[in-house]
């Protein structure tokens, strides 16, 4: 990775409520380096450029949740920009609006996700008039690159790949995001507000082993719960709970090689230890005892890391 550079950014503060973060690749590679990720349940619009940037030709697409191990090959030089939504954060932004099953494990274009794009003046994110886009705008001015007369231009999805990739400075490409994201016109929805609140106690609480038990503390019914998740998030509560404890489990044999796998199980509310070796080896493509010995020593290619 020593010709890698991944770094993550915060959006626009108007952006946060539904943006996890930004994160931005560059590489320079003398050899092909695999990559693998475990994906968490969220959307991700990805904009690339492989190969030098006076020949490559820059691309967007809109990345739905991935029920695999996500394996991409790096070669020669490129840059990717992308936003990984919060998990039920995207909804807002998708245009005609759909459940996000409709996109699990699938790529859109621009245009099938956004149609053509953002439109000048009306209200700003959150239900705000066009003064807070402004604000917006102005925050954007001051990443160095664009301003709220900028923000407010209608952007159309293909021409936002090469607006995105272009500048060599990092701050204007963070701004190209923002701008973009910004002339969509997000709007508050509190069923999209409610499934981004339990996908992160989800992914916080430790205690959420259930579906059962977390419809309950909702005083919702499994069946709403399940609608909920599927509509807003595109996978089920239940795939959501597992997918997050298998992470815990990669952060567990990461932290500490020598980890009791059957009593890691248990904490995880797996019936047994052999539930979760199913699990892990399913996801991440190595069995937990595997992983745990790999991340012992420097992390080879073709070992799956999170990201």
């Amino acid at each position: 990775m020593a010709r890698v550079h991944f770094r993550r950014r915060p959006a626009a503060e108007p952006l946060r409520r539904w943006v996890e973060h930004y994160w931005l690749i560059d590489w320079d590679l003398e050899e092909p380096y695999v990559s693998q990720v475990v994906p968490h349940p969220c959307v991700n619009l990805v904009f690339e450029r492989r190969g030098p940037a006076e020949i490559a030709v820059a691309s967007g697409l809109v990345a739905g949740v991935a029920t695999d191990l996500f394996t991409t090959k790096l070669a020669d030089s490129g840059r990717v920009c992308g936003v990984q939504f919060r998990p039920g954060g995207f909804h807002t932004f998708l245009s005609p609006p759909r459940p996000l099953t409709a996109l699990r494990g699938r790529q859109l274009t621009l245009r099938e996700a956004f149609g053509d794009g953002g439109a000048p003046g009306g209200e700003a994110p959150g239900g705000e008039t066009s003064a807070g886009r402004e604000a917006a705008g102005s925050e954007a001015a001051g990443r160095g690159a664009v301003g709220a007369r900028e923000v407010l231009a209608r952007v159309r999805p293909q021409d936002v790949p090469a607006r995105v990739l272009g500048p060599d400075a990092e701050d204007r490409r963070v701004a190209a995001l923002d701008a973009f994201l910004l002339s969509l016109s997000p709007r508050t929805d509190p069923a999209a507000e409610q499934a981004m609140a339990l996908a992160d106690r989800i992914r916080t609480d430790r205690s959420v082993l259930r579906v059962e038990r977390l419809a309950a503390d909702e005083g919702v019914s499994v069946r709403t719960l399940q609608r909920l998740f599927a509509t807003y998030v595109g996978v089920s509560p239940k795939w959501a709970i597992l997918r997050y404890r298998v992470h815990e489990a990669m952060e567990r044999a990461t932290a500490r090689p020598a980890t009791d796998w059957a009593q890691l199980a248990g904490e995880l509310g797996y019936s047994d230890q052999a539930h979760l070796v199913r699990d892990f080896t399913a996801t991440v493509g190595v069995t937990p005892t595997a992983y745990a010995r790999a991340v012992e020593t420097p992390p080879r290619p073709e070992t799956p890391a999170e990201a």
